[in-house]
């Protein structure tokens, strides 16, 4: 993506723990405010039965404002679920077994961290965006190195899978970033933010307007 693009889009991460009644309100909330594109649902090591009921009460929400609803990791549960696709982190699982699994319809996304080979990798496997980062929070996301502003201004200019900038990413890094990834993943923070939700997006939201 370059500056004469579409603008970049506001992709959320929910927290590891969270009550999901609760959750999906504020979603609701957000999504009432601000234009979202994306919803992951990560929830770390939790049981199957917290993830379904994550689910339950997010999906609803997500598919009546057409947002995209992916999971962390779990590509089995994509198809028995009705989810939208999956993100993948840390599982050592192929992309193209889990495009074979899951079809060309669903949405695999894969993250790179700071790692320009690595990132080329999966776009190549057929990823259908790259995450890199964290951005601003070392130790946040894989091994801890940043990815800087030179890789995202890199990954614009040279490669044609959508990049997302996530890890520690404030309304600052939102607005030098915004010209060149495509997604852009607010710190998980903006959910318990005493402001309120609707409060904590409007500075990423306007970064992404200019």
């Amino acid at each position: 993506m370059t500056a004469d693009s579409r603008p970049a889009q506001l992709y959320l991460v929910t927290p590891r723990t969270f009550d999901p009644a609760a959750l999906a309100r504020a979603f609701e909330t957000a999504l009432a405010a601000h234009p979202i594109a994306c919803l992951r649902i990560d929830l770390g090591e939790a049981e199957e039965d917290a993830w379904r009921q994550a689910i339950n009460h997010l999906m609803p929400v997500a598919h009546a404002h057409d947002v995209a609803l992916v999971i962390a990791e779990h590509h089995r549960l994509v198809g028995p679920l009705g989810l939208d696709g999956v993100h993948l982190g840390t599982s050592r699982t192929p992309i193209r077994e889990v495009r074979k699994a899951l079809g060309r319809e669903r949405i695999i996304g894969a993250f790179a961290g700071a790692s320009r080979h690595r990132g080329i990798t999966l776009a190549e496997a057929g990823a259908d965006y790259v995450s890199l980062g964290p951005v601003a929070q070392a130790g946040a996301l894989g091994n801890g190195k940043l990815a800087d502003d030179d890789l995202f201004q890199w990954w614009a200019e040279m490669i044609e899978t959508p990049a997302v900038a996530e890890g520690g990413l404030g309304p600052a890094d939102a607005a030098r970033l915004a010209p060149y990834a495509d997604f852009l993943v607010p710190d998980p923070k903006i959910w318990t933010d005493p402001a309120g939700i609707e409060a904590a997006l409007a500075p990423y939201a306007a970064a992404i307007a200019g």
